[in-house]
C-alpha cells in the first residue's frame, strides 16, 4: 500500500504540476487519503471523496456567496451541516466527512479569483488525486494477480 500511496501521489501532483493547476498539493493529499489496501476499497473511497468534493464544493460555494466563512460561525456551522445532512439523506454518508473538508476549504481557505474558482479547482484537485490512484492502485492489483498466478 505504501509504494502505491507514494506512486499515486507522485503521478497527481506531477500531473496537477504539469497543467498548471492552483494548489497542485490537494492533488496528492487526495490521492493519498483514498489509497486503501485493496483495488475496490479505493475505488470505493475515490467515489466517495469525489460525491464529497461535488458536494462540500456547491454548499461552500452557497454559503460562501451568502456570506458564510470567515469571522461568520452561524453561516459556516449551516453550510458544514446541510452539506453532512444532505450526504447522509443521499445514503453516501461516508462522504459526509469528506464534504465538510472541502466546503470548509471553500469557505476558510482565502483564495485569489472569483469565487466560483476554489470549489472548481478542489474538484479537479480531486480528480486527479483520484484518478491518478486508481490508475496506479488497479495497475498494482493486476501485477500482483497475474504473480499470484505462477
Amino acid at each position: 500500500m505504501h509504494v502505491v500511496n507514494f506512486c499515486g501521489a507522485c503521478l497527481a501532483y506531477g500531473i496537477a504540476l504539469a497543467l498548471h493547476t492552483q494548489e497542485a498539493f490537494w492533488a496528492a493529499i487526495t490521492a493519498i487519503a483514498v489509497t486503501q489496501h485493496s483495488y475496490a476499497d479505493t475505488r470505493n473511497l475515490s467515489r466517495d471523496q469525489f460525491i464529497g468534493a461535488m458536494a462540500g464544493g456547491l454548499f461552500g460555494f452557497v454559503g460562501a456567496s451568502l456570506g458564510a466563512g470567515t469571522h461568520e460561525i452561524v453561516g459556516y456551522a449551516t453550510t458544514i451541516a446541510g452539506v453532512i445532512v444532505v450526504c447522509w439523506c443521499v445514503n453516501v454518508g461516508s462522504a459526509a466527512r469528506l464534504g465538510a473538508i472541502t466546503a470548509t476549504i471553500v469557505l476558510l481557505v482565502p483564495a485569489p479569483g472569483p469565487l466560483w474558482g476554489v470549489p472548481l479547482f478542489r474538484l479537479v484537485q480531486v480528480v486527479l488525486g483520484t484518478v491518478s490512484t486508481l490508475l496506479v492502485s488497479w495497475l498494482f492489483n493486476q501485477v500482483q494477480q497475474r504473480l499470484a498466478r505462477r
